[in-house]
């Protein structure tokens, strides 16, 4: 061995080594301490609030990883790329060990590992699966689980309250009869238009799934079969949509990005819309003036013997790959993560609610005494969230089908297509109702 053309003597080694063992392992030979060390790659959904994303990055992967002597990565996806990571992952057989996805990625299912045991692991620690878990990853033709869900975000709806109170409904509106008439009053006296998402992201996704689900006109029925536009309801719903547009609506809409619905509330150009508090949260942060005019109520009651219903705005999903260099390292991640459920909770300023209700036992009173709250019984309402939140797939479960009908955005393509007039209820119900059966037929021959 030779440093700088002048021969090192063995003795002077080993004493170069034992100094170096003393200021710690990785000063000797740093490439191959390096080379040795474990790696594990994440993706995750870009939260509504960044502030939750940071902290996962820099706190909790980087926390467990020197725990663990693990090298963990951490890439933030925008939602709207996480479906094409995905599909981009599964062609090439490879990508990252771990993905996280704001809904249930029951399309990979055969891509992905059983994740039982981890559920098994995290039971011990804070009790049995919910039954909100369990029916958004779960397979129960393969009687296993293609991921793991640890928090989700309640879809409430949010109102101005200074607009509601001039038309003389100071509480906003309560049911889908409320929000139509009021909501034209709204527009024709005083120019505001409703706020409802109705383009293809994630946010008319949810709330356009919701309508159709609060009207019975469901997509799917519980054994995965197209269910839509098989009675009268689907008609009704569609005619329901197209009435509030047209009453109440704006051609922004349907053009609306990732979180326009979220801006117009925050310039105070609408007057209500549903969404996870991430809205009310970021009116807190920019613009308190705006936040205390901005009430939370729990969903619209709905028809058709429906009650007060609302899809979550996320269902976080962690999903291991079957081709993940690193298993093991993601499996221990994923349980030591639920014990991150309490600061997560903080962290994310009580947008994700925990799966598990004793990793965050006082969820009750957080709610009822939230410092930011202005009036300080602001956030109550969502108390009994997890009561008025199924799953997305229900009356059934998150199926393959169902998830490919959610991410295709086909409902909010037949939405826009009775709202610009390129085609009548009937027609649109008729054409979705096709194309839901031929995705649900696809999946029921490769199962």
């Amino acid at each position: 061995m030779t440093t700088k053309g002048h021969a090192t003597s063995r003795r002077d080694f080993l004493k170069l080594a034992a100094g170096a063992a003393a200021c710690g392992p990785f000063f000797l030979f740093p490439e191959r301490a390096l080379a040795s060390q474990k790696t594990l790659k994440i993706a995750k959904w870009a939260h509504f609030l960044p502030e939750f994303d940071q902290w996962f990055v820099n706190v909790v992967a980087q926390d467990w990883g020197k725990q663990n002597d693990t090298r963990v990565t951490v890439d933030v996806i925008p939602i709207e790329e996480i479906r094409g990571r995905a599909f981009a992952e599964v062609k090439a057989g490879k990508g990252h060990d771990l993905l996280i996805f704001p809904w249930p990625p029951a399309e990979y299912h055969q891509h992905m590992i059983d994740h039982g045991e981890i559920y098994q692991a995290v039971a011990s620690r804070y009790g049995a699966i919910q039954q909100l878990a369990h029916r958004s990853t779960f397979n129960f033709q393969t009687k296993t689980y293609f991921a793991f869900a640890d928090f989700w975000v309640p879809s409430p709806l949010h109102f101005f309250q200074d607009y509601w109170g001039q038309i003389g409904m100071p509480l906003g509106p309560v049911h889908y009869g409320s929000l139509l008439g009021g909501g034209k009053k709204l527009r024709d006296q005083l120019g505001i238009p409703c706020g409802l998402a109705f383009s293809p992201t994630l946010e008319g996704n949810i709330t356009l799934h919701t309508i159709l689900y609060a009207f019975r006109a469901w997509i799917l029925d519980g054994s995965g079969n197209a269910l839509f536009n098989k009675n009268t309801f689907a008609v009704g719903a569609l005619k329901y949509i197209q009435a509030l547009y047209k009453d109440s609506g704006t051609p922004d809409q349907l053009a609306w990005g990732s979180g326009g619905n979220v801006r117009a509330m925050l310039a105070h150009k609408t007057s209500c819309t549903t969404n996870g508090i991430s809205l009310l949260r970021m009116a807190e942060k920019e613009n308190p003036e705006i936040a205390k005019k901005i009430r939370l109520q729990p969903p619209l009651l709905g028809r058709n013997g429906m009650g007060i219903t609302a899809l979550p705005h996320a269902t976080n999903c962690s999903a291991i790959w079957n081709f993940a260099q690193n298993q093991k390292g993601a499996k221990q991640f994923l349980v030591d993560l639920a014990d991150s459920s309490r600061t997560g909770y903080e962290q994310s300023k009580g947008c994700n609610f925990p799966i598990y209700p004793k990793a965050v036992p006082d969820l009750i009173v957080r709610l009822e005494k939230d410092p930011k709250a202005d009036p300080p019984y602001k956030y109550s309402e969502l108390q009994d969230a997890l009561h008025w939140t199924p799953n997305l797939g229900v009356p059934g479960i998150a199926t393959p089908a169902y998830m490919e009908i959610f991410n295709s955005s086909l409902v909010p393509k037949m939405v826009a297509a009775v709202l610009k007039g390129e085609e009548s209820p009937e027609n649109a119900a008729t054409a979705a109702a096709a194309e839901m059966q031929r995705v649900a037929d696809k999946w029921n021959q490769a199962s």
